[in-house]
């Protein structure tokens, strides 16, 4: 039986940056919009949490079922060490995904956007069979897309839009900036991954792109939120510049994927890419109200 702390690895935290970073950069956008409401941001994080949390258990138990984690390199799999039973963490990825869809459906109640639901819904399915079912997208390169709209796209416009009633321009700058970070935090992943992945006949992104391929990937990923930093800035946001800052904290994670290095070495990359991602949508949120 699995222990707490294995319990807690296993949701991997390291991943829970791609949950906050979207309703820190939707906030911002809200707050530039005169709508702000905190406990609707609220019930948005909640969401967006137990969705990852959600798809991280799902994800550990379709790909322990299948075998695909017995030589994988990165942080614990529950299944897949056998430290806990496949029906354990399958409970466990249902009761986040439900709590996720429950929160969802109050929210979208709160906020009589009642079209929502079906976007609330996609999320969950895409949640599922991103390594679940017969034919699991991730399995066939669809991952990074995913990723990008839901963790991007409909987390970033999703909360502005339940608050707001509305979008801007600003704030689909912040999706599409946030998607490529959260996008390049995949890549790092599937990169770190391609030997197992190959062995396992998982066909991820990364996989077809090959080793420079998926490298050059992440570089261009990147630089999109940068780019749509000076974007802002240069828009009238002039202050969004701040963001600019964060570049620091992620020249660690570019030196580990341009100097070509491999498995547990890209560990670190993971972790800093997320951490930047966040960094750069506090600092995007602050710039746009200052």
């Amino acid at each position: 039986m699995a222990s707490l702390s294995e319990w807690i690895e296993g949701a991997r935290p390291r991943t829970l940056p791609n949950a906050v970073a979207p309703v820190v950069a939707g906030v911002g956008a809200a707050i530039a919009l005169d709508a702000f409401s905190w406990w609707r941001s609220a019930l948005a994080l909640l969401v967006s949490l137990s969705l990852i949390v959600g798809v991280n258990y799902a994800n550990d138990y379709s790909d322990g079922i299948r075998g695909t984690d017995e030589n994988r390199v990165g942080p614990l799999r529950l299944v897949g060490s056998g430290v806990a039973a496949p029906k354990a963490v399958l409970t466990a990825a249902l009761i986040s995904l439900g709590l996720a869809g429950v929160l969802g459906l109050v929210l979208v109640a709160v906020s009589g956007h009642w079209w929502l639901l079906g976007m609330g819904a996609l999320c969950i399915l895409g949640a599922w069979f991103y390594t679940g079912g017969k034919k699991p997208y991730g399995y066939y390169g669809f991952g990074e897309i995913a990723v990008f709209v839901f963790f991007g796209l409909a987390g970033v416009l999703g909360t502005v839009y339940v608050q707001a009633g509305r979008v801007s321009w600003p704030a689909l700058a912040c999706a599409v900036a946030v998607g490529c970070f959260s996008t390049a935090v995949l890549t790092a992943n599937n990169l770190r991954d391609i030997p197992t992945d190959i062995e396992a006949g998982k066909r991820t992104l990364a996989t077809r792109l090959g080793d420079k391929g998926t490298r050059r990937l992440y570089l261009a990923l990147i630089t999109v939120p940068y780019v749509l930093t000076l974007v802002l800035a240069v828009a009238g946001y002039g202050l969004v510049a701040l963001a600019t800052l964060t570049i620091p904290a992620l020249l660690p994670a570019v030196g580990a994927v341009h100097g070509g290095k491999t498995g547990r070495e890209l560990i670190p990359a993971l972790r800093d890419t997320g951490f930047t991602m966040l960094m750069w949508a506090v600092a995007t949120a602050v710039g746009l109200n200052l």
